[in-house]
């Protein structure tokens, strides 16, 4: 047998391989006692497949991450990461209770097993990293401007253009003016007490643009395009992560699994669909080869 030959055998064989040990064992099904046999004795992991469903702790106030449908039912960016860890979990996305909680109970429900996880469009950093672990990040977060479609200077470069003649309303907050002269220096800032009424100052046409979170811009602008736009910048990114209580590296290995393959793996329906409807966009394309998460 010539080298050639040798060579041709050589990938036949590691193609019959691949297909039974990688895309054809990806489908495969996990036995779920068999699963937990194999996590940590005091994991989270263990406890939950025993228990048959996860509890997700989590808000209903917030669109787009989570809040009621007209149907009333639960829904939101957030609560379909819920449903993508228990479709992990037990291959059925709707073994999942969601328990509602304040902002401010996200770290302590977490910490005091009242909940498996929060995920509640809650932002990563150091500090908080010290109470909690985060799960990988699942959306990037920033500041953008809301405009009117009707407005002659509805696009960012419009109210670059416009100077200390563009004004901006913003909630109040000890660095929102600052914030905001980050990409419109010369621009008149109203700090507002509250967002409903940082919209309603722009929808009155007291100020060009209302600065608010990215996720509310793309909500917004794709839901009410005869009453909202998107004026096409956004600045200063935060992530969004999952909140697991800490000393747990299997039960934090699983949720990150879990995401990282929603959201760029072979199992992308989920997060997918969810990224579209709640903002207006398609996903970017995922390509073979590289891994880029």
């Amino acid at each position: 047998m010539n080298d050639t030959s040798k060579r041709r055998d050589f990938l036949k064989l590691g193609m019959a391989g691949l297909a039974t040990a990688g895309v054809i064992g990806a489908a495969a099904s996990v036995d779920v006692q068999k699963a937990a046999a194999q996590a940590a004795p005091d994991s989270l992991l263990r406890t939950v497949l025993e228990r048959g469903k996860l509890i997700v702790g989590t808000g209903s106030t917030n669109a787009p991450w989570h809040f009621e449908n007209d149907a009333g039912e639960l829904v939101g960016m957030d609560i379909t990461m819920g449903h993508i860890l228990a479709k992990g979990l037990f291959d059925d996305p709707t073994k999942v209770e969601f328990v509602m909680q304040d902002p401010a109970q996200r770290i302590p429900n977490v910490t005091t097993n009242k909940v498996d996880i929060t995920i509640q469009f809650m932002t990563m950093t150091a500090q908080r990293s010290q109470l909690i672990n985060f799960s990988r990040p699942y959306y990037v977060e920033g500041v953008a401007l809301l405009t009117l479609p009707s407005a002659e200077n509805k696009t960012f470069d419009k109210l670059l253009a416009g100077g200390s003649a563009t004004r901006i309303s913003i909630l109040q907050n000890v660095d929102a003016e600052q914030n905001v002269h980050l990409v419109l220096p010369q621009s008149q800032v109203m700090q507002i007490d509250t967002q409903a009424n940082v919209l309603q100052a722009l929808e009155s046409k007291r100020v060009d643009a209302a600065a608010v979170d990215l996720s509310t811009v793309r909500w917004l602008a794709s839901r009410n395009p005869d009453k909202y736009f998107d004026a096409g910048k956004s600045w200063f990114s935060m992530l969004y992560g999952a909140a697991l209580r800490q000393g747990d590296p299997d039960w934090l290995t699983f949720v990150n699994t879990a995401f990282a393959t929603a959201m760029f793996g072979h199992e992308t329906t989920l997060y997918d669909a969810a990224f579209k409807d709640y903002f207006g966009l398609e996903p970017p394309a995922r390509h073979p080869g590289f891994p880029v998460i």
